[in-house]
């Protein structure tokens, strides 16, 4: 079957823009041809910096013919609803109708639409142009005389269609002043002449012999291994950034990799510094020694082959390395100059909030709450509050207005340059975290206290003024601080108790209930142990843990079995009677050993429950529930529940809602499912 060929041939395409526009081409021109009738087999699309580029195969020579029945209104309803039925049928008058009867009905009209397929070539002439005119970019640009806004100018289009064994045909269309062709173009220095495209294999063979790499994922397979082999070879390992990687595959379609060096003395600065230096300034990749240590080497990916073997191009990155470091290093010895907390009155001048206040009413918030915190988390509240008051002076330093991105790492740095204990320079920095679901969360106590002031300082304050997510919108990023106060108490199991507002205390439930999840719970285990006012985080993934291992044993799921029976009995009867059954159970009316027996196990397995509970212990908890397995069960299998004495009834119906209560100490086991 026949195979369309796409590519937009431009100006250099912003890297960040690169992949989301090929799969945004991908998306646009196979649904179209879907609602065109032009069903295909397959579909990929590529980018480099100056071609997106879409290849679809299996696609029909023409649309199929098809036939459509279109019901009508009635006979006899009002000319405006049977010319708006015209309009929609598209025929000419109502005789063009058929007249149909339903039983219920009556008669109403029906029109019968055939319409002939199209030749698949004048159905792409058609929708490709209307794709490329309504393709959304971040940021476009317009230019000649075309009226067509674009990322950067067009300056080639492919539009090519026809199996293999045929020359293909170009889809005949213009966008702007460009128009359709089969003319591409290489690399713009190393091969820079026209290509004539017939077909996706012969186009892709003929870019790689013009020095173009077609494939994003290709070229950045091709960086890692030969930056992986060069710094190998000289004893080093390449500090890998995913981001970087896509970025520079996306700067060049021939990648050509060398190294360069600096001056060692540019190691006193902080090896954060230097990484975030050469990767902003000159999107290069750093190494390391053998020992582990920041080398003074880093990678470049240039986009040509030089005739000198690359001289001049390492030449000129390291001139301006050595630049861009010297400015690093001015502004790392003008911030230690001075102590962290001498920036703290420039904080007032900063706005944290319109309606919050600025950065320094937000340290005095976070220095009062790490001191509340601190004793419950096992911290030293004066180093917690000091912690705090320097968590944020590193905002108004100059390598930070540089280099944002090291905000808390510098606080760390300059925190123990001035003598700041360990305790209190960690927390400086460690209190961002988790920025992610694979960060990892701070574990030393006086970061913890002020990590945790520092998130629920933004939930409660954001939460006040009414600014909370919303299904499509987090802009202050809330959900991240939730899950990060979720994963600072459950990966140090601290019991730490939630005291916020119920509507803010059920965000946080929604935020554990998706951790959970992704952790692997079972989401209807997760909702039988969150009660409403569930505030204590370690203790709900707990309960869901020893939940789970319960009900995954024999003994769990037959006294799940025996709780639903029981729950079902006593709805029943409640409803009937029109009352609850949550009386004491009379000794005296139980009359049967089964009964007696589940009795005594209930009162029994209450008081073992309650007090393991207490204790935090779920485990234990589960453990004396699942004693109850046996008395239920022999319960059922001996006991009449609804005796013909009214009083024994009510009595045995009143040990159900015993047994139903005492499971509820672990959890509401009616949310459970299966």
């Amino acid at each position: 079957m026949p195979e369309l060929l796409v590519e937009l041939f431009s100006e250099e395409i912003p890297a960040r823009m690169q992949r989301k526009a090929a799969e945004d081409l991908k998306k646009a021109v196979t649904n179209a041809l879907v609602d065109a009738g032009l069903v295909y087999e397959g579909a990929k699309a590529f980018v480099t910096p100056r071609r997106l580029a879409l290849t679809v195969t299996g696609l029909p020579a023409r649309s199929p013919d098809t036939r459509e029945e279109k019901k009508g209104p009635r006979v006899g309803s009002p000319q405006q609803a049977i010319d708006g039925f015209l309009k929609a049928a598209g025929l000419a008058s109502i005789d063009q109708a058929k007249v149909e009867s339903d039983p219920k009905k009556g008669e109403f009209y029906v029109a019968h639409i055939e319409r002939k397929g199209a030749e698949a070539t004048e159905i792409l002439a058609t929708l490709l142009p209307k794709v490329i005119t309504g393709f959304e970019w971040p940021k476009s640009m317009q230019w000649g005389n075309g009226g067509l806004t674009w990322v950067r100018p067009l300056r080639a289009i492919t539009a090519t269609f026809g199996t293999d064994n045929d020359e293909p045909v170009v889809i005949p269309f213009k966008s702007n002043t460009v128009a359709s062709g089969q003319t591409t173009y290489g690399h713009r220095f190393l091969a820079p002449e026209a290509i004539r495209v017939k077909r996706f294999d012969d186009y892709v063979q003929a870019l790689e012999k013009a020095k173009v790499v077609l494939d994003i994922d290709r070229r950045k397979e091709i960086i890692k291994a030969d930056a992986d082999n060069l710094a190998f070879a000289q004893g080093l390992s390449v500090i890998h950034d995913e981001g970087l990687l896509e970025e520079v595959a996306g700067l060049v379609e021939w990648p050509v990799v060398m190294m360069g060096s600096f001056d060692p003395a540019f190691l006193e600065v902080p090896e954060e510094v230097i990484i975030a230096t050469i990767r902003a300034n000159q999107k290069c990749f750093c190494l390391r020694d053998a020992s582990g240590k920041l080398a003074p080497n880093f990678i470049i990916i240039s986009n040509q082959i030089a005739e000198d073997g690359g001289k001049a191009i390492v030449a000129g990155n390291e001139r301006v390395i050595r630049a861009r470091l010297s400015d690093a290093r001015f502004f790392y010895n003008t911030d230690l100059a001075l102590p962290l907390e001498h920036g703290l009155p420039k904080l007032e001048e900063s706005i944290f909030h319109a309606k919050l206040g600025t950065q320094f009413q937000r340290v005095e918030r976070l220095v009062k709450l790490s001191g509340e915190i601190a004793p419950k988390v096992g911290a030293d509240a004066g180093q917690a509050k000091r912690a705090a008051m320097l968590a944020k002076a590193d905002l108004v330093t100059g390598m930070v207005g540089e280099f944002p991105e090291l905000q808390g790492v510098m606080g760390r740095y300059y925190a123990l340059a001035q003598g700041e204990p360990a305790a209190i320079a960690n927390a400086v920095s460690d209190h961002y975290k988790p920025l992610g679901p694979t960060d990892l969360v701070p574990g030393e106590p006086v970061a913890i206290s002020v990590a945790l002031a520092d998130k629920l300082d933004v939930l409660t304050g954001f939460w006040a003024i009414d600014e909370k997510p919303t299904g499509s919108r987090d802009p202050f990023a809330l959900r991240r601080a939730a899950l990060g106060v979720i994963r600072i108490v459950t990966d140090n199991e601290l019991t730490f108790p939630l005291t916020v507002e119920p509507d803010l205390l059920s965000f946080f439930h929604d935020r554990l209930k998706v951790s959970l999840r992704d952790a692997g719970a079972r989401h209807d285990l997760v909702d039988a142990v969150i009660g409403k006012d569930s505030n204590d985080i370690l203790e709900i993934t707990r309960r869901v843990d020893a939940l789970s291992k319960l009900l995954d044993s024999e003994d769990g799921k037959n006294l799940l079995a025996g709780y639903r029976r029981a729950a079902n009995i006593l709805s029943i009867e409640e409803k009937k009677d029109k009352r609850s059954y949550n009386e004491p159970v009379v000794e005296e009316q139980l009359k049967l050993d089964e009964e007696i027996g589940l009795a005594d196990a209930i009162m029994k397995a209450d008081a073992a429950v309650a007090a393991k509970v207490a204790a935090n212990d779920y485990p234990g908890a589960i453990t004396a529930l699942a004693t109850l397995r046996q008395p239920v069960d022999r319960f059922f299998e001996a006991v009449l529940v609804n005796d013909p004495d009214a009083a024994v009834r009510a009595n045995r119906l009143n040990l159900l809602a015993k047994l139903r209560d005492t499971m509820r100490l672990v959890a509401d086991f009616s949310k459970v499912a299966g």
